[in-house]
Parts: structure tokens; sequence; C-alpha cells
């Protein structure tokens, strides 16, 4: 990591801290969602619009359809570290992710959930097994809603931007204003198919570990959990792949 990206995070986090000590830092409400508040609805995505406008991204003023809504709530847990402890990053995570602060910050290393699955108390190895089955098959449940919400916001799009451009009571500035939606739209789901590899990766890392550490006949849990993501993320590629381009979001190499 390059001096300027440490730096970048320690002010990512310096200014995390700050607004989780105000009260704002995001809670999960349901499918994974984040909780409905006065932070998330409004300050976070003000904020994160100027400071997009600020370094020159494709930001749209258009209102959220209702499907447009529901596609960023679905994605906020993939965006989301895969668990609770990983503090600091959930921080970052969630400026990265109303834009506050650029993409590129966000963490990539595969062994932070490992370490934080076995950082606390636990009672024997099954809890470790069992939490790691249970945090990616929940992944897993919460892939087929999102891409369904993902082809629904897609075949709009091809609308939105067809009636754009042919109308002639559209503005130039209109028009400007779709693009930049749909690339937001597109860039989003890229970004969430991004995190979906990142955490197959990250289940992996945790769970050959434990293996070596704490081999199990409970390992069987996580095995056909990880099996079961893997299948439903090819799924999702495929989507990405035929249907977007991929946005402007770092992308890593599977």
């Amino acid at each position: 990591m390059s001096a300027d990206a440490r730096f970048g995070l320690r002010r990512a986090g310096c200014l995390a801290a700050m607004l989780t000590l105000a009260g704002c830092a995001a809670d999960t409400g349901d499918l994974g969602r984040a909780r409905p508040s006065l932070w998330n609805d409004n300050i976070y995505p003000t904020a994160g619009l100027l400071a997009g406008m600020a370094r020159g991204e494709q930001v749209s003023l258009f209102h959220l359809t209702d499907d447009e809504m529901e596609l960023r709530d679905r994605a906020w847990r993939y965006l989301m570290p895969a668990h609770e402890r990983i503090w600091f990053n959930r921080q970052v995570q969630e400026l990265a992710r109303t834009r506050i602060i650029p993409v590129s910050w966000q963490t990539t290393e595969p062994d932070e959930y490992g370490a934080a699955l076995t950082g606390g108390w636990f009672r024997s190895e099954h809890s470790l097994y069992t939490r790691l089955a249970e945090d990616a098959l929940a992944d897993a449940a919460l892939i087929a809603p999102f891409r369904k919400m993902a082809l629904r916001v897609a075949a709009a799009d091809k609308v939105r931007i067809e009636v754009a451009r042919r109308s002639p009571a559209v503005s130039p500035a209109a028009i400007e204003q779709a693009e930049a939606r749909i690339a937001e739209n597109e860039g989003l789901v890229a970004w969430v198919r991004e995190r979906i590899r990142y955490r197959i990766r990250s289940y992996r890392h945790a769970f050959d570990n434990l293996v070596v550490e704490l081999p199990s006949r409970e390992a069987v849990l996580g095995e056909r959990a990880m099996a079961q993501l893997e299948a439903d993320a090819r799924a999702f590629d495929a989507l990405v792949k035929q249907r977007y381009r991929l946005g402007p979001v770092p992308v890593l190499k599977d």
C-alpha cells in the first residue's frame, strides 16, 4: 500500500471515529440493509454527493426510483465487512459506500474476517465453523434478490436512455443526469460483484486457517456453505459481465 493510501486511510479512520462518536454509525436493519436514520438517509448521502462532485465523478441529482432505492438497500450487506468485529473497516466502507471517500480506500485484505472470527471468546471450534457457514449461506441467499433487482433497474435504464436521447422535450442537462444515474447503477452492481468475490476469498482464507489450527468434523458445514455461495456468485458474475460495463470501481482479479 502506498504512503498516500495509508495517509488517506488514517484520515478516513479519524473521520469515521468522529462520525461514529456523533452517533451516526450505520446499523443493520432487515435483510442486511442499513437501518433507516437521519445519518444513513440524509447526512451521509448529501456529504457523499458533494464529495463525489469534487472528485469529478459522475453524480446524478435525479431522484431515486423505488427499485434504485431497493438496489442500494440490498447492496449494503455486501459492501460492509462480513463480521461486526471489523470495526475500523466497517466505518471506512460506510464512508466509501456514501462516496464521502473514494472506493479505492476500501480494504482488500482477505485475512480480516478470519482474525475477527477467532479474535473473541468462543466455547469450541463448532461455534466458529457454524458462524462461518451462517455468514456464507446468508450471503448466498440474498444474491438472487439483488440480481433480480439489478435486472429490473437495468431494464428501466434502457428505457430511460432511449427516451432521453430521442425526445426533443428532454434537455441536454437531463440527458447528462440520466447518463450519470445509469453509470451509478452499473458501478454499484459491479462493486457488489467485486465485494462478493472478496467475501468468498475471505471465507476461504478463514476456513483454511481454521482447519489447520482446529481441524474438526464440523468443517463440512463451512465447506458446503462456501460451495453454495460460490455457485450463486458464478450466476451473478454472468449477469455483470453480460449486462453491465464494469463501473469506475476497483475490480479485483479472481
